[in-house]
């Protein structure tokens, strides 16, 4: 039985939930897909307020529509219940993986979510805060998805 179950979600198409109670910093699932480039990924990125794009490290960026699996549903929340952590490998960075941990407690049923920590060096435009909305309903909300994170002087 897997621990985590794909279905509608009430934040935006399609969910991941919790199919049992997660502990603390417990790992749920890996984010799996195609290994791409920084360069490949940017050369095929669409700005659709939709991707499936994980960076994993400075060399690489998990595409997870290509191969991936379930974790590629899981939603965007200002107030997520999940993290991102970074799994290095002693074989290099060609091996590290990205694993999805929980935050908090997380109860069966409960929809998993984290921060998918989207920026740009420029400012926001109209259109993009069209294309990246937030529909996470937390009291914490945004609104947006992406955050504007100007470079270090």
């Amino acid at each position: 039985m897997s621990s985590i179950l794909v279905q509608r979600s009430s934040i935006h198409g399609t969910g991941v939930y919790a199919a049992r109670d997660f502990a603390t910093d417990e790992e749920i699932v890996y984010y799996t897909g195609r290994m791409v480039t920084h360069a490949e990924a940017d050369a095929n990125f669409e700005e659709t307020g939709h991707t499936f794009l994980f960076n994993l490290n400075e060399h690489w960026v998990i595409d997870g529509s290509v191969d991936g699996n379930d974790a590629r549903w899981i939603n965007h929340s200002c107030e997520p219940n999940c993290q991102p952590v970074q799994v290095e490998s002693d074989d290099g960075p060609d091996h590290d993986r990205m694993v999805i941990q929980a935050l908090r407690p997380i109860k069966a049923g409960e929809e998993l979510t984290y921060d998918y920590g989207l920026t740009t060096p420029d400012p926001i435009t109209d259109q993009e805060r069209v294309l990246w909305v937030c529909r996470c309903g937390a009291s914490v909300c945004s609104g947006i998805m992406l955050k504007h994170e100007p470079p270090a002087a």
